[in-house]
């Protein structure tokens, strides 16, 4: 019991290590682009 705890806890540390390199290393951010539409204000 206590070796399935030990692999538990070194997968969900191996996890949290590769979440965050993710997190750090991956390609995050937007990509943009431009957008233009009419707005049509209805003020009298």
């Amino acid at each position: 019991m206590v070796r399935l705890l030990k692999f538990l806890l070194f997968v969900l540390v191996i996890g949290f290590v590769g979440l965050v390199g993710y997190a750090y290393l991956g390609n995050m951010a937007p990509q943009r682009t431009e957008r233009i539409e009419p707005v049509t204000l209805d003020a009298q």
